[in-house]
């Protein structure tokens, strides 16, 4: 009897303890936070905003990486899967040219892919491939990247999101969708009907080509209807968003591929885009790599070499642009190299104007200028900035100055400071 009576006591005051320690820490500390809010005392005055955390169930981050390659710069595509990791999101996607390809060599193709999966493999999250015309350029390597691989389109779901992973080069080299993938594409969205948003990856932004129809982007596009969606490539190495249905395409820059780097103004940058998933809808941020350091402000070395680019010498050349007597400004003004045997046109070089219809051009690199030679010249101005070669949505000067073949503006580079001045006749 008198242990049990021990016993109780013992209990009566455990609980008396715990039930004192509680108290004490409510007061000392507060009550315990509701799930999404910060823990703290308040009082009539505060020094913060709210204590509502920005976060939801369905919310989640990943992020997306750019060409790695078409004449891949070093220690840049390697360095940014660490400065990925530091920002930590929960996936990493790709919009195709994760190697140099274009080989018909497979010991060498094996080289790239090993190279490549060995950066991969340093991500502290899942990455999810996407073909480009580097990756899949022919039947050998489309073959490699079955045996690799398995499938060059596929999709999945996440918290209630859509994610569609396509090919732009189906079959290779022509810029276009299968009907294969619209098969597929229409039994992956009748099985997600609702999704609260829908991704596309691809690698081409083949919304851009005159023929929609032929290159199956159009019935992409009919099989999307009805739905809240964003679109995103690479391929063009330079960052632009284009507006379809009501939809917003993106059009990034690089994550490592070759690149003159002339900064924002041109879209040219190594970048890696933060999306994070709210509720209803996504928000999205262009993040610079140069911007993403660890604490010690030291980014790991690697040993990812680049590829070397044979150059050509090249001189300064600047120049004015007016039409109808007055400066040209947000005008893409583009050097072509006419050659004789096959008749066929070379861009190789190309400014964007400013207000004052002032250019300077680039061949390699940022105001590296112009080799020497005989140019035809186009100036095409979007309204969206500088143009990739892609058909303006409306013509805001001539249409025959847009292309080599029926522009009549020429001029010739010499060695030394070149001056170069056109005024365009806008009737």
């Amino acid at each position: 009897m008198k242990q049990f009576l021990l016993g109780l006591l013992t209990a009566v005051a455990l609980a008396a303890v715990l039930a004192f320690s509680r108290t004490e820490s409510v007061a000392r500390y507060g009550p315990v936070a509701e799930e999404g809010r910060i823990q703290a005392t308040s009082e009539a005055k505060n020094p913060w905003t709210g204590l509502k955390v920005n976060i939801q169930p369905e919310q989640f981050q990943f992020a997306i990486v750019s060409d790695r390659t078409g004449g891949h710069r070093e220690k840049v595509f390697s360095r940014a899967v660490q400065q990925i990791n530091l920002l930590q999101p929960e996936f990493v996607m790709s919009v195709g040219d994760l190697i140099e390809g274009y080989t018909t060599r497979e010991e060498v193709l094996n080289e790239q892919w090993n190279e490549f999966d060995g950066y991969v493999k340093n991500f502290g999250m899942p990455f999810f491939y996407v073909p480009g015309n580097h990756d899949v350029t022919n039947k050998l390597m489309v073959e490699k990247w079955a045996e690799r691989y398995g499938r060059r389109f596929y999709h999945f779901v996440y918290k209630d999101v859509l994610f569609l992973c396509l090919d732009s080069d189906d079959p290779p080299g022509s810029s276009s969708v299968s009907a294969d993938q619209h098969a597929y594409l229409k039994k992956a969205l009748a099985e997600n009907p609702a999704p609260r948003w829908t991704f596309v990856f691809l690698h081409k932004p083949i919304w851009t080509a005159r023929d929609l129809t032929k290159n199956g982007w159009l019935e992409v596009e009919k099989l999307l209807a009805g739905r809240n969606y964003t679109v995103f490539c690479g391929h063009v190495h330079r960052y632009q968003v284009f507006q379809r249905n009501g939809m917003q395409y993106y059009q990034l820059a690089t994550t490592g591929g070759g690149s003159r780097l002339r900064g924002p103004e041109y879209g040219e940058f190594d970048q890696i885009v933060w999306v994070t998933m709210k509720k209803d809808k996504p928000v999205m941020a262009n993040v610079l790599l140069e911007g993403v350091l660890p604490m010690d402000l030291k980014l790991p070395d690697s040993d990812e070499k680049g590829v070397l680019v044979k150059k050509k010498l090249t001189y300064p050349t600047a120049g004015k642009i007016l039409l109808d007597g007055q400066p040209l400004a947000g005008a893409t003004v583009a050097f072509h190299l006419l050659n004789p045997d096959t008749k066929r046109f070379t861009y190789v070089c190309d400014g964007l104007t400013d207000a004052n219809g002032r250019f300077q051009v680039s061949t390699y690199s940022k105001n590296d200028g112009c080799p020497a030679g005989e140019y035809v010249v186009t100036v095409v101005k979007t309204g969206r900035g500088y143009s990739d070669g892609e058909v303006p949505e409306k013509s805001l000067i001539p249409e025959r100055y847009q292309t080599p073949q029926s522009s009549p503006l020429k001029v010739t580079i010499k060695e030394g400071t070149n001056d170069v001045n056109f005024e365009l006749n806008g009737k």
